[in-house]
């Protein structure tokens, strides 16, 4: 997050550029009802601008910051459902001087609030430089207990999960390897799921 000696002064830039300056008095005590009614939506409308620029700044931080040893790579689900027969591939290149070091692999998901369920079942199948054949696991991922609720950190109504599946692992060979990802719950298509994704994080060395 951004500190608040970073926000106050972009706070009070946009206020005194974008907010209306007073006519005679404070809108409350404008001189007609219609006049106060302008000036609250003109003052909320441009609040809101405010805090996008806000947010966007925050996150660019955010984004710059982000070690450059990480991979992410999510795919949108059309319709905001997971269909049994889509199954998104995605790809990354390990180098020959990467393959002496570790990694933790974790899966990435967004669903909205009305997902119906606490966990889902992923089927990951991964393919090796050079292989025709290729590995499956099974995976059953908490999103939810009883107590706490959704276990992914949320915004509004959309929550992410990111939720590790192999921790300190090697890839041995260089070259591209790929993930599959295929969602085996009962129901199909799997509704209010709108991204699902690989992140893989390289362990520093001690």
């Amino acid at each position: 997050m951004m500190c608040r000696k970073c926000v106050l002064p972009l706070y009070k830039y946009f206020s005194l550029k974008l907010l209306p300056k007073p006519t005679s008095a404070a809108c409350p005590i404008g001189p007609s009802l219609a006049l106060y009614r302008k000036c609250v939506t003109f003052q909320k409308t441009h609040f809101r601008y405010i805090l996008f620029l806000l947010i966007a700044c925050c996150l660019h931080w955010t984004a710059c910051s982000l070690p450059s040893d990480v991979f992410e790579k999510d795919i949108a689900l059309p319709g905001q459902q997971w269909d049994g027969n889509f199954r998104p591939t995605i790809s990354f290149d390990i180098s020959a001087q990467d393959t002496v070091n570790r990694y933790n692999v974790f899966l990435v998901l967004r669903h909205t609030d009305a997902y119906n369920y606490n966990n889902i079942w992923i089927r990951g199948t991964v393919r090796q430089p050079g292989d025709t054949a290729s590995h499956s696991e099974r995976y059953d991922l908490s999103l939810a207990d009883n107590e706490k609720g959704w276990t992914g950190s949320g915004m509004d109504d959309i929550y992410e999960h990111r939720i590790e599946i192999q921790h300190l692992t090697k890839f041995d060979h260089p070259g591209t390897y790929s993930f599959t990802l295929e969602q085996i719950m009962r129901e199909d298509p799997l509704k209010h799921v709108l991204n699902v994704g690989v992140r893989i994080e390289k362990v520093p060395s001690l």
